[in-house]
């Protein structure tokens, strides 16, 4: 045995107590979806990467990423606080894609059958924050990767729902429609998206993918009620405490 190896039969030992794994209910069973990572996708949609002044081509797609637990389930919460530190709080509606199989140089034939189900999340995005980082030149994870910035639907199992490349999606903040577009719409498909991801990271299971939002996205403000879905995949209600 290595030194500081631990027996598989042993539960390890830890100074602090350990954190807990973050999680996801999954629709119609009581075992729930474990959270290892979380990726994320901009600018997929051509409309989206013109409103944030971008060129909406097929060039390699950019990523960033979210820590694992700055996802909460929306039907057991019900909201989520207005962070700190920003005066300008977005939404971002995304259908995410999550993962019950991992590798690495997969293949779009095969992407999607490492899919284990989908829910629809909303990226939760300090814009002013984001926009610093962009004029200096930083990373930016203090404008996507604060606390509860990833509220998630429960996870549908394909068997009850799966993506067949179109779709609407739609957000809306006290009843006004502010973002309403079909996945068909996706710059990168999910086989693309997945594929492309395998080849900078070994995908794992317990991955969550957001593959990217629509056109019109937009501020936020405390007391607000965002309300979304997908067609034929769920729906969310959530209120910015």
């Amino acid at each position: 045995m290595f030194e500081n190896e631990t027996p598989d039969n042993e539960t390890p030992e830890y100074v602090i107590p350990a954190p807990s794994i973050p999680s996801l209910p999954v629709e119609g069973s009581e075992a729930r979806f474990p959270v290892r990572r979380i990726f994320c996708v901009g600018r997929n949609y051509a409309a989206h990467a013109r409103e944030m002044g971008a060129d909406p081509t097929r060039s390699a797609p950019l990523w960033f990423t979210k820590p694992a637990d700055a996802v909460v389930a929306i039907d057991e919460v019900g909201e989520v606080p207005y962070p700190p530190a920003t005066s300008e709080l977005h939404h971002e509606i995304e259908l995410v894609v999550a993962l019950r199989a991992g590798g690495a140089e997969i293949a779009p034939a095969d992407a999607m059958a490492h899919v284990f189900g989908y829910a629809l999340g909303v990226d939760l995005t300090r814009r002013d924050r984001q926009r610093e980082a962009k004029a200096a030149g930083r990373p930016w994870d203090i404008a996507k990767g604060f606390d509860q910035s990833a509220p998630t639907s429960a996870v549908v199992p394909r068997s009850r729902w799966d993506a067949h490349g179109a779709g609407r999606i739609w957000l809306a903040v006290n009843g006004e429609v502010r973002q309403d577009a079909d996945l068909s719409e996706l710059i990168w498909s999910l086989p693309e998206v997945i594929a492309n991801l395998s080849t900078l990271f070994a995908l794992a299971p317990g991955d969550l993918i957001f593959t990217g939002t629509p056109a019109g996205v937009g501020p936020l403000v405390r007391g607000d009620v965002v309300t979304g879905g997908v067609a034929g995949l769920t729906e969310i209600a959530l209120t910015i405490r």
